[in-house]
């Protein structure tokens, strides 16, 4: 195996840090203060910190030979939720957490750039360090540090996410489709509201968005080929404002889920289309405002070969995990359609970290820090 040594301090030092950014989270957008803590440590380890915009922090080290340039991701941003429990390390920031695991991903990823900082005689290639903010919303931090310029000079890039929902000690990724996309709709639906006591003098859009919302379904049951799963989910109607009064409209809202682009593109014409024919049958009008989200996040065929390599010289082949696609969004798939690479779950899953990602009493176990920062580091140092 890869023998990557890891000081105890090294470790310590992460945990110091995972647990100080948990107390103090920042939403999407607003990680100004996440953004200096980051910059003082890689400046620090003397990192160069390179221009782009904040509370993004991206940082460049040279490499021994610097013909190749590898990017590590990690994201930084937390979520708006009122975090439970009694842990010491409890977010100070009422309404706001980090409930998905940022603030280990961040901790992970300085403790790497410390280790090669340290060791740049073992580091061949340039490595990039992108600390992205707004993962967690649209328009995509991704995106955004992408329309600047910073996979320009990069060969290939790789993040990893603690994952809950994989044992813990398990690595886990897919060769090809890995996570959804995540799009999201409004469909308005206009009718001819009245008094609930004489309903056939209305054209009632409630009535109308009941249909429309079954009918939506026999796109996944009767549309999609079986094999290229898809998801529509409503999960938000607003209407009316009372008991007994018909409204003029209803607005439903949903998300829209699949792991390839041509699917994508299937269920949002036949959600357009239904909307037309379903709302004109019954005398009103619909209208569909599409939005799109994170496309589906791919891994590359060879960069997924290297990865599990990596994992099996590392670790033991007991450790791999080729997992089922998770229909969730992850905004890294912006960085796969620009550049070949690969993204890994690092599983966590035990007593300590029982709770789901986004959930109040989600945490983190703190004990696979040690394999997630080596993951990383070895994947940079056997990089060709």
């Amino acid at each position: 195996m890869n023998n990557t040594v890891l000081s105890d301090d090294l470790i310590s030092r992460t945990i110091e840090t995972r647990r100080y950014l948990h107390q103090y989270p920042e939403l999407s957008g607003q990680e100004y203060k996440t953004s200096k803590f980051i910059q003082e440590k890689l400046l620090t380890f003397n990192i160069e910190l390179l221009d782009f915009d904040e509370p993004s922090v991206v940082g460049f080290l040279k490499g021994s030979k610097g013909d190749k340039t590898i990017a590590l991701r990690a994201d930084i941003d937390a979520l708006p939720i009122m975090e439970e429990g009694d842990k010491p390390y409890i977010s100070k920031v009422p309404g706001v957490a980090h409930a998905c695991g940022h603030d280990g991903h961040v901790a992970v990823l300085l403790a790497v750039a410390e280790w090669l900082s340290t060791n740049r005689e073992k580091i061949e290639h340039n490595v990039i360090f992108i600390f992205q903010s707004s993962e967690e919303m649209t328009p995509s931090g991704a995106k955004a540090l992408i329309d600047q310029g910073v996979l320009n000079n990069v060969d290939s890039i790789f993040g990893l996410h603690l994952w809950q929902g994989e044992e813990r000690g398990k690595m886990g990724f897919t060769y090809g489709s890995m996570m959804a996309s995540a799009d999201e709709f409004e469909i308005i639906i206009k009718g001819k509201g009245g008094h609930g006591a004489a309903p056939h003098e209305t054209i009632d859009p409630i009535y109308i968005s009941t249909y429309l919302i079954q009918a939506l379904q026999s796109i996944i049951s009767r549309t999609l080929n079986p094999v290229h799963p898809g998801v529509i989910s409503i999960g938000k109607i607003e209407t009316g404002t009372t008991f007994n009064i018909i409204p003029d409209s209803v607005k439903v809202f949903g998300t829209v889920r699949a792991l390839t682009p041509e699917t994508v593109k299937i269920m949002r014409e036949q959600i357009v289309q239904l909307t037309a024919g379903i709302c004109e049958s019954f005398g009103a009008s619909g209208e569909v405002n599409y939005f799109l989200g994170t496309p589906p996040l791919v891994n590359d065929l060879n960069n997924s070969k290297f990865v599990e390599k990596v994992i099996q010289d590392s670790f033991g082949k007991e450790v791999i995990k080729l997992i089922d696609p998770v229909m969730a969004g992850e905004d890294f798939s912006h960085y796969l359609l620009e550049k070949p690479g690969a993204f890994i779950f690092v599983g966590m899953g035990s007593e300590k970290s029982n709770y789901p990602h986004h959930h109040p009493r989600f945490d983190i176990d703190e004990g696979v820090f040690p394999n997630a920062i080596q993951l990383l580091i070895d994947i940079v140092k056997n990089y060709q």
